[in-house]
């Protein structure tokens, strides 16, 4: 079976993606541990370069800075950070592919997987529509993000990676300090900090959990 399901279809349309070639879909939200050949990876790699390229415009033609801001502003909005933070803004997570292991061991909801197939989805839509209709649409998606504007209702990693990027500050960085407790039942604590900013720290039953209050509690405290 290389279609996509209605739903799945749906959301893409939704989103402004411009679907022609469902299974060059279906692999942009496929993980490997699917076991399928046609996976992300390879759109991932192309996304990214689309991405760049695009935010780089973006950037040229908004911002006066010289190029050294310029190269830091860039890192923070194509970060894998912002990537997945942009991929829950807009609903991947209920729609990619996983193997029951990597669902099991959280993968929907991993900063390093989401932003692979946020990558890829742009990378199948500039084979689908080309980049003049993918760099708007990442101008559309990318928005706050680019504009430097905090979201009310972002996810509370959405909205920190903004406001660092927003306030030319380098991007958040998250560090597990310790996981307690049986498998069942654990606790994770985790410590988030902003360069030259200041550091939270929170706790929760898993580190995705925990580094969503420590992002919440960051920005009631400095954002």
């Amino acid at each position: 079976m290389t279609h996509l399901s209605k739903e799945t279809r749906e959301w893409l349309a939704k989103t402004g993606f411009t679907v022609r070639d469902e299974a060059m879909w279906r692999a942009a939200l496929t993980h490997g541990s699917t076991g399928d050949a046609a996976n992300y990876e390879r759109l991932e790699w192309l996304g990214d370069r689309v991405l760049g390229l695009s935010v780089s415009e973006w950037l040229f033609q908004t911002d006066d800075a010289p190029e050294g801001l310029l190269a830091q502003r860039l890192n923070a909005l194509v970060s894998r950070d912002t990537c997945a933070c942009t991929a829950r803004d807009i609903g991947v997570p209920e729609h990619m592919r996983l193997g029951k292991q990597a669902r099991d061991d959280g993968a929907h909801d991993s900063d390093n997987v989401l932003g692979d197939v946020m990558e890829a989805l742009l990378g199948a839509n500039f084979l689908d529509a080309g980049f003049d209709a993918t760099r708007d649409l990442i101008r559309l998606l990318w928005q706050e993000a680019l504009e430097g504007r905090r979201g009310r209702s972002k996810h509370p990693k959405s909205a920190l990676q903004e406001w660092a990027a927003g306030n030319r500050r380098k991007p958040p960085v998250y560090e597990l300090l310790e996981r307690s407790g049986p498998d069942h039942s654990a606790s994770f604590t985790v410590r988030v900090s902003v360069l030259n900013v200041g550091e939270v720290e929170a706790t929760g039953n898993s580190k995705q959990q925990a580094e969503t209050a420590a992002a919440k509690a960051f920005m009631e405290r400095y954002g």
